[in-house]
């Protein structure tokens, strides 16, 4: 074992990109378990249960996606998708199957590092839903546990509706959730615009949380796919 150090698994066919990847995990302190295939993949995640999976989509045995449904059916560990394929289709239908953050190749070093790096932290981090830590971001205070939300300390009204929206992207921290997931989530329904509704909630919601609701930091389009809350906004 390794001092309580994190274990990220690398599933990747390509020798070199996988020892690129190690080197640089190494570099920041992680310790690093390596598959070459998806069925390798998923018998490595059984067996080092890490706390992050670096996964290819273009493995030579199983679709990435695959992979992703797999490990989801009995693992909510992060998995941080590469792909040389960027459509916006692909990329929601790799965020329905489970996968948490998305790189497209060719990534830079630094880029993928700062990836995993956040995705470890929200993992050590992360409250559990429905505990008993709120979650603070700058001034704004969301008790999941109590369904209360402050903003500098005076309390945010929200309808139950846009409550049911925040938990949900809350309590997936830094995930980008489909429309369709959250359409399903939210309002429990497989069918209708998903988009619209949700452009219309989201926009509430920017205006009651967000110093800026045109230029947002904590509830983030990722156009074309869906929504995430980002607890660890970048500065400007």
């Amino acid at each position: 074992m390794n001092d309580g150090a994190d274990t990220v698994l690398i599933i990747d066919d390509e020798p070199k990109i996988r020892a690129l990847l190690r080197d640089a995990l190494v570099a920041d302190g992680v310790t690093v378990v390596e598959a070459s295939t998806g069925t390798e993949g998923i018998g490595a995640a059984l067996e080092a249960r890490p706390q992050l999976i670096v996964l290819d989509l273009g493995l030579p045995d199983m679709d990435g996606v695959a992979v992703c449904r797999a490990v989801r059916e009995w693992s909510s560990t992060p998995i941080l998708v590469l792909s040389a394929r960027h459509s916006e289709e692909e990329k929601t239908t790799l965020l329905d199957a489970g996968a948490d953050d998305y790189v497209t190749k060719p990534f830079g070093v630094p880029e993928l590092r700062a990836r995993v790096r956040a995705q470890l932290r929200r993992t050590r981090m992360r409250p559990v839903p429905g505990g008993d830590a709120p979650i603070r971001v700058a001034d704004l205070e969301i008790d999941v546990a109590r369904k209360i939300v402050r903003r500098g300390g005076v309390a945010v009204h929200l309808t139950p509706t846009e409550w049911d929206l925040l938990h949900e992207l809350v309590t997936h921290d830094g995930r980008t959730l489909t429309h369709r997931q959250l359409f399903h989530k939210v309002w429990g329904q497989a069918h209708g615009d998903p988009q619209g509704y949700l452009r219309v909630y989201i926009a509430h919601l920017r205006r009651k949380l967000e110093d800026d609701p045109y230029h947002p930091r904590l509830l983030l389009t990722d156009a074309g796919v869906g929504y995430r809350f980002d607890s660890e906004p970048s500065a400007e």
